[in-house]
């Protein structure tokens, strides 16, 4: 208990401004103190901008007769887009049937993009919503998922 109450008024001694030299002391201390603090997080901010992505979409479409016809002519749109930097483009795998593999869906993307940013970009391109505008009556859903990488 002496050894806690020592360290405990040693720190408050330390942070106490009376203690200090000056109010300007403290102050210069109280400033660092707090810079430090915020700067990391501006860093993650700036690194979580530079993160790159990869964005997956699944479709399942109304008519499973119109697989082929999405797959080529459609979906190779958003490949087209500015920021996509590698696009590929697929049906599901003749895999195995297991519980955690879904085959249900007919068609589905993959996107890469160098940065979130880029990513938002894609999401207002003219190529991406003349897609959706010319397609979306095709498929009666869509999945999304978003990886960081």
């Amino acid at each position: 208990m002496r050894i806690l109450k020592a360290v405990f008024e040693e720190s408050e001694e330390l942070i106490n401004p009376i203690n200090m030299k000056s109010r300007r002391q403290f102050l210069k201390t109280v400033g660092v103190a707090s810079a430090s603090a915020i700067l990391p997080l501006n860093s993650i901010a700036n690194e979580m901008a530079k993160q790159k992505m990869i964005h997956q979409v699944y479709f399942w479409l109304h008519d499973v007769a119109n697989t082929k016809e999405f797959l080529t002519e459609a979906v190779p749109m958003l490949g087209r887009c500015k920021t996509v930097g590698k696009f590929i483009a697929g049906t599901p795998a003749d895999t195995a049937d297991r519980d955690v593999v879904d085959h249900s869906f007919q068609v589905s993307c993959t996107l890469f993009f160098d940065s979130l940013e880029d990513q938002d970009v894609y999401q207002s391109d003219p190529l991406h919503l003349e897609f959706i505008e010319k397609y979306s009556s095709m498929w009666k859903k869509v999945q999304v998922y978003d990886i960081a990488i």
